[in-house]
């Protein structure tokens, strides 16, 4: 299907240069943006942390969530560099 989008001029060419440094065409790389945003989770909605798929909900450790959160989201957590636990 074919539509008209209208954008910023400045938006334009930041989103052709960047195409562009990709190797994308205009159209692809517009697909693939609306693309992200279609499959993304709706406003509002948080998503699930990642840890949680190791571990899931944790439904018998009430506020297990939170504390990992909190480890995870605190300004000093960093993942551990493969070399360092080899």
């Amino acid at each position: 299907m074919k539509t008209t989008v209208e954008m910023p001029d400045a938006l334009f060419r930041q989103a052709k240069a960047k195409a562009a440094l990709q190797g994308k065409s205009m159209k692809q790389f517009v697909n693939e943006a609306v693309q992200q945003q279609v499959e993304k989770s709706p406003e509002g909605s948080k998503e699930k942390p990642k840890w949680m798929k190791g571990f899931g909900v944790m439904k018998k450790y009430p506020g297990a969530r939170e504390e990992l959160d909190a480890v995870f989201d605190a300004p000093d957590f960093r993942p551990i560099e493969k070399e360092d636990w080899e």
